[in-house]
């Protein structure tokens, strides 16, 4: 059977190629209603395929959006990875995923990959490139969206949460409960200072600690992101006598670690010890007691930066302002916290 082609499309609607085009590619022209009906039922008559390959030499780009997370293990990259790969789909694009391991080596592997295959553009979780990655960006006029994290030494467009207003709020809502003090679960001596989420979040619950007039020397815990390496911290500042009663984790991972901890520990949460963690993952709302934290639109963060990563104007010059993109966060209230489940309800998981 002879392959079906784009003329053969063209001349059962009774249109031009140009036009089957348009309507395979949702662009760059419009294409009128009934005629875009005319060309969808030629191609599905004919059982038209159209060639990925050959429109991607022809364009010099694919329909695949690149994107590079540190571990797409962790609870929060899965979820946001899930929404990003939703909105490509929605704009008929597929994602391809690299995870750095927080490796620099590694995150410069997947960038060269990514564009040697051509993607539309890439979407970024990154600490911060390397000069030489870079340099690659702008030689092959790459479109970039830093999602999440927004490093000072890369200009791109950037898609983020109000991190330190969120952690703000997780603080001043601990403090209400009428602790003396919040302690802190933040990042590694590694973590970037700047632009960085975790310390974003450290800095929004010293911002609380000073609007409250409490101190925060010794009372910040340094520990990696994740829960195993939080539970084995906890285990540790847990057991000491003057242990806090009250602890704001910078994500929820690290949360669930604290959680763990406690309970091995015989520690009461939230009688004798209140929990709060960021990035309200699936899990937080099945925890036990259920997680008090602070939540972004993932889903909306994640439709802003397919589509930015997709638009032809993105390398248009602008300040630093317009290219910053902030969604607000919102405390989500749970039992961890130490609030009645009455007081948590609607909250919902």
């Amino acid at each position: 059977m002879a392959k079906v082609t784009r003329d053969d499309v063209a001349r059962l609607a009774g249109t031009s190629t140009a036009v089957v085009s348009y309507v395979i590619n949702n662009g760059p022209r419009p294409v009128a209603p009934a005629t875009r009906e005319r060309v969808l039922a030629a191609i599905k008559e004919l059982g038209y395929r159209p060639d990925r390959v050959a429109q991607a030499m022809a364009s010099r780009r694919t329909d695949l959006i690149g994107m590079i997370v540190p571990d797409a293990r962790q609870p929060f990259f899965a979820e946001m990875t899930h929404a990003v790969e939703q909105a490509a789909s929605e704009r008929g694009k597929m994602v391809l995923v690299g995870n750095s391991d927080y490796v620099e080596e590694r995150e410069t592997h997947y960038l060269r990959a990514f564009l040697g295959m051509r993607v539309s553009g890439l979407i970024l979780v990154s600490h911060g490139l390397t000069d030489q990655a870079a340099a690659e960006i702008d030689a092959w006029d790459a479109r970039v969206v830093l999602l999440h994290e927004r490093p000072e030494a890369i200009d791109d467009v950037a898609v983020v949460t109000d991190d330190v207003g969120g952690a703000q709020l997780a603080t001043r809502h601990l403090l209400e409960h009428g602790h003396a003090y919040v302690a802190c679960v933040g990042g590694t001596a590694e973590t970037p200072t700047v632009g960085d989420p975790v310390s974003d979040h450290v800095e929004g619950w010293r911002r609380a600690m000073r609007e409250a007039g409490l101190p925060t020397e010794g009372r910040l815990f340094e520990a990696p992101y994740n829960r195993y390496d939080a539970y084995q911290l906890a285990l540790g500042f847990l057991s000491r006598p003057d242990r806090p009663t009250a602890i704001f984790c910078s994500t929820d991972d690290q949360a669930i670690g604290v959680l763990r901890a406690a309970r091995e520990l015989r520690i009461d949460v939230p009688g004798e010890l209140a929990v709060a963690g960021f990035d309200d993952v699936k899990e937080a709302g099945l925890t036990d007691p259920p997680l008090t934290t602070v939540a972004s639109d993932r889903p909306a963060m994640a439709r802003a930066a397919v589509d930015l990563v997709l638009d032809d104007g993105l390398r248009v010059a602008g300040s630093r302002r317009e290219r910053l993109k902030v969604f607000p966060s919102r405390l989500v209230v749970r039992q961890s916290c130490g609030c009645e489940p009455a007081a948590a309800a609607g909250a919902g998981l």
